[in-house]
């Protein structure tokens, strides 16, 4: 079966290439040059990923990429977008993206990152996260299956990167766990640029247990971590 992919790009030029390239490569492509109904084509297309351009009219790629992971926590979504200050990047993650490709790129490069993400998440929907119906964390419960933490009565949405970086982490806990084998068992590989997406899900789970005073995730200079869980 094909991989299905939604590709959202308001320049029609660089859209039509990338379209007609990843059909040729044996990827179903729906193209939108606009996001206004991004819900109701996400449900009849039902996509295996998602590749958005940031800057886009009526409603931006940030935008769009926060609703797709709130509704579905799974979906992988790569941002395309011109912009390369650091803070971009940030806020490219936060928004739900799980990876990021410079403008201009090259179709190779974006082919490689299509697949690299679906790879992910078939390992995802299949061994790599925990089995465990719940996983006790201090005075907390990590539902793996669910993308959800409880935390007291409050339950958190967990985003597909968070629920994998968690999932590491417990599979080490309360032992040194090193950066390099974090970044090789969520995204294949040890780039400057997948680093510091490790980054940004490290201090997101960390504002998640903020409360939590049996759960830290100590940061080893140089190592990795040690997710200290008591």
């Amino acid at each position: 079966m094909k991989a299905r992919i939604l590709y959202v790009e308001d320049e029609q030029f660089l859209a039509r290439i990338v379209k007609e390239t990843l059909e040729l490569k044996n990827y179903e492509v729906l193209h939108l040059s606009e996001g206004t109904r991004i819900e109701e084509y996400i449900k009849s297309f039902t996509p295996d990923i998602c590749v958005l351009d940031v800057m886009l009219p009526n409603r931006d790629g940030f935008t769009i990429g926060s609703y797709i992971r709130r509704q579905y926590p799974q979906l992988p979504i790569i941002f395309l977008t011109a912009k390369t200050q650091t803070a971009d990047i940030v806020k490219g993650f936060s928004s739900g993206g799980t990876d990021y490709l410079k403008k201009p790129f090259s179709m190779e490069e974006l082919m490689v990152r299509i697949d690299n993400q679906l790879r992910i998440k078939g390992a995802v929907q299949g061994d790599t996260l925990q089995t465990a119906e719940e996983i006790v964390l201090g005075h907390s419960v990590f539902h793996p299956a669910l993308y959800e933490l409880h935390i007291d009565s409050k339950i958190i949405k967990l985003s597909n990167r968070e629920s994998q970086v968690l999932n590491q982490l417990c599979l080490h806990r309360n032992q040194p766990v090193e950066r390099k084998q974090l970044l090789n068992a969520i995204w294949g590989d040890d780039s400057f640029f997948n680093s510091r997406n490790l980054d940004v899900y490290i201090r997101k789970l960390r504002e998640h247990f903020k409360h939590e005073d049996a759960v830290e995730i100590i940061t080893l200079k140089g190592i990795g971590y040690h997710f200290v869980v008591k």
